[in-house]
């Protein structure tokens, strides 16, 4: 576009730039592609949840329904197939807290599960559930993000910290895990030895192989540092 001139110049070229934002306008109210409505975004954030949401797996959806429903009860019902209805029946971190209060006898972590159509009191419900996962022994490598489930942004991480869940309990084997113990894998547990007093002072005189020794051992034959050693012929 050419430098404007004059009055004139200016006054047909705010004429012209008024039109075409009062096209947008129109466009945009009749649901037409316009400044105003965007499409979809793309680009690296796409390409980002593309790789995430690869990482969901449907069959261990259902084995985790099924354990789920194992340790509830039936009356907590099942979720539409797919990862969208997994998401939908975990979202508000009713059936979360039911999970993990059914692992603990008459002390329950969660003393209040109540649901609620608020978005803030759902996703508090859920908090509930992951700080208790904690206490129970889940690591914090294996805890999904409140917004993972109640946004979508990650249900495999879901999924990862429900299996960490079900692997403890099964390790656990304290008669509170409800289901086939084979949906889970035991965590390695801690091989801890006692020693007494007495076997740790003699620990202390053992010299170890990788230590060598030094009987029979001379300085014969060795040279200061700097000085090489004479060879006569």
């Amino acid at each position: 576009m050419g430098v404007l001139s004059g009055d004139s110049s200016a006054s047909t070229f705010f004429t012209e730039l008024s039109k075409s934002r009062c096209l947008d306008i129109k466009m945009a109210s009749q649901g037409a592609p316009g400044m105003a409505n965007k499409g979809p975004s793309y680009g690296l954030s796409r390409e980002v949840q593309g790789k995430i949401d690869k990482k969901y797996d449907p069959e261990l959806e259902e084995r985790l329904i099924q354990w789920i429903v194992a340790q509830c009860g039936s009356g907590i019902g099942r979720p539409e197939p797919g990862k969208t209805g997994f998401q939908a029946w975990l979202k508000d971190g009713c059936i979360l807290s039911e999970l993990i209060n059914s692992l603990h006898t008459a002390d329950k972590p969660i003393k209040k599960i109540q649901s609620s159509p608020m978005a803030f009191k759902q996703m508090e419900q859920v908090a509930q559930f992951l700080n208790a996962a904690e206490r129970y022994g889940v690591t914090k490598t294996d805890m999904f993000q409140t917004v993972d489930l109640w946004e979508g942004k990650d249900l495999a991480a879901v999924q990862r910290t429900l299996v960490a869940l079900g692997s403890i309990a099964v390790t656990k084997d304290d008669g509170m895990y409800r289901g086939d113990p084979n949906w889970f894998h035991k965590k390695a547990q801690e091989n801890r030895r006692e020693f007494t007093d007495d076997q740790l002072k003699e620990g202390k005189n053992v010299i170890g192989l990788q230590m060598g020794s030094n009987k029979g051992a001379s300085q014969a034959g060795m040279t200061g540092y700097g000085r090489p050693r004479q060879i006569i012929n």
